[in-house]
């Protein structure tokens, strides 16, 4: 008799933690899905776009902005220019930066008002004027960044010191 009972609370605790574990799975599993939904409807998560962006854009006093931007993934950035043939010193800018709509960020100097716009694509960014549009004329193809080097997160693992 004692053994059928042994057995019984076995099945039982079996049973228990077979549905646990295939209950759990199943959340993750849903949890995981309704998440990659949300986030598709989002351009910040459409695209690759933490990284180290070059360009050199026209200047209307000078030969030409040499431009240095990086974009990190927790939404800050650092902006580094130079106005060639004006000054040979780095002007460097930090702060922080939304997404707007239609694939849109706005960097905003942590010491400044005056804030930037850039439309956001595959590996490039394209400078916008001061009030988000994309800029006209025969210089208009001279306002993209182009990314030349990807933020990637710190791998897991414990490679620490």
């Amino acid at each position: 008799m004692p053994q059928l009972k042994l057995k019984n609370v076995l099945r039982t605790v079996i049973t228990g933690c077979f549905l646990t574990f295939t209950l759990a799975t199943q959340s993750v599993v849903f949890a995981q899905e309704s998440s990659d939904s949300h986030d598709a409807h989002h351009s910040q998560q459409k695209l690759d776009w933490p990284g180290i962006y070059n360009g050199f854009t026209p200047c209307s006093d000078c030969k030409g902005v040499k431009t240095t931007l990086a974009l990190n993934a927790n939404n800050s950035y650092i902006l580094i220019t130079q106005y060639i043939g004006k000054s040979p010193r780095d002007i460097t800018e930090k702060g922080k930066f939304v997404f707007t709509n239609q694939n849109t960020i706005i960097l905003t100097p942590r010491d400044s008002e005056m804030t930037r716009h850039y439309y956001v694509d595959e590996n490039k960014l394209v400078e916008l004027d001061k009030n988000g549009v994309h800029y006209s004329g025969k210089d208009a193809d001279r306002y993209i960044l182009r990314r030349n080097d990807v933020v990637n997160p710190p791998s897991e693992g414990g490679h620490g010191h």
